[in-house]
């Protein structure tokens, strides 16, 4: 039986489900309470969510500032990569910040997340410049991306 696939905009009813990703994924999470803000206070800031079979494993985060767009977060859970999940978000993401006028979406990846990167440039990105110890976990670089929306 194959899975059913859904991406749709996050609702606060989703912030439980998505921390699980977001603990999967990341050393450093992001709170409840953050999560919340995002959707309740940030006039910018715009969320999706991939579910599969009812079950959130991956969200996407997006602020569209006028005519540019930054994705905030991307996340798949562990066990649901490489199943086109992390592409499917980008691509909706994408979408979503044409449907508010971006022209253009950015991004910051880690230096080391080559498979990011190789998704990322899958779908028209390019390598920017590099923020130096841009992440706080390990003092990592990242690379920045970016993509002109057609």
């Amino acid at each position: 039986m194959k899975e059913e696939i859904e991406i749709r905009l996050m609702e606060l009813e989703d912030v439980d489900q998505v921390l699980e990703v977001e603990e999967d994924c990341f050393p450093t999470p992001w709170s409840k309470g953050a999560f919340v803000n995002e959707l309740s206070a940030n006039q910018f800031a715009y969320y999706l969510v991939v579910e599969v079979d009812e079950q959130i494993v991956g969200y996407c985060g997006v602020w569209v500032i006028i005519d540019e767009a930054h994705i905030t977060n991307i996340a798949v859970h562990s066990s649901f990569r490489r199943k086109g999940m992390g592409e499917a978000l980008l691509t909706g993401a994408l979408e979503l910040a044409k449907t508010f006028g971006a022209e253009k979406l950015t991004l910051e990846v880690r230096v080391s997340n080559e498979a990011a990167q190789s998704m990322y440039q899958k779908l028209g990105f390019q390598r920017g410049g590099i923020r130096k110890r841009y992440y706080t976990d390990n003092q990592e670089d990242a690379q920045i991306m970016w993509v002109m929306i057609e």
